[in-house]
């Protein structure tokens, strides 16, 4: 899961997705394309409105996407077509360019749907980009 900075949307993404795979099979993270919260906690407001719906998020930290990832993981779900710019810039071969997918193609298929970034808004906006990403995980969970 990646967002621009891995403290609001991809935390919950991670978090979501969690509480709906059983985790002994399936490794789930999250990181940012950009640097400045490395090793910081989610956003407050993504804390709280993960812990309304029973997911706790408090220990993740946060931490840079870098091209090792496309060793590490099978599939590399972006919250916006911003980020997936940046993260396929680091795309060595097509291999890795096909890990790549825009999470809400999960519900939108082909309309490059992006989950907005809530960090500037107020509390509302982190409760709607909960539930865009509770049933894109869902539809994700379902497959796995």
């Amino acid at each position: 899961m990646v967002c621009l900075g891995n403290i609001c949307r991809s935390p919950l993404a991670e978090g979501i997705l969690k509480s709906k795979v059983d985790e002994s099979k399936v490794f789930i993270d999250s990181a940012g394309t950009g640097h400045w919260h490395v090793g910081d906690e989610p956003d407050k407001r993504s804390i709280a409105v993960g812990k309304k719906y029973k997911i706790d998020i408090t220990a993740q930290r946060g931490r840079q996407f870098s091209k090792n990832d496309f060793d590490d993981f099978d599939v590399i779900f972006v919250m916006d077509n911003s980020n997936k710019e940046n993260v396929l810039a680091l795309a060595e071969n097509d291999s890795q360019k096909e890990k790549v997918k825009l999470i809400l193609d999960e519900l939108f298929p082909g309309e490059n749907v992006d989950v907005p970034d809530p960090y500037f808004g107020g509390n509302v906006g982190f409760e709607n980009v909960y539930k865009m990403l509770d049933e894109a995980c869902e539809q994700i969970a379902q497959r796995l």
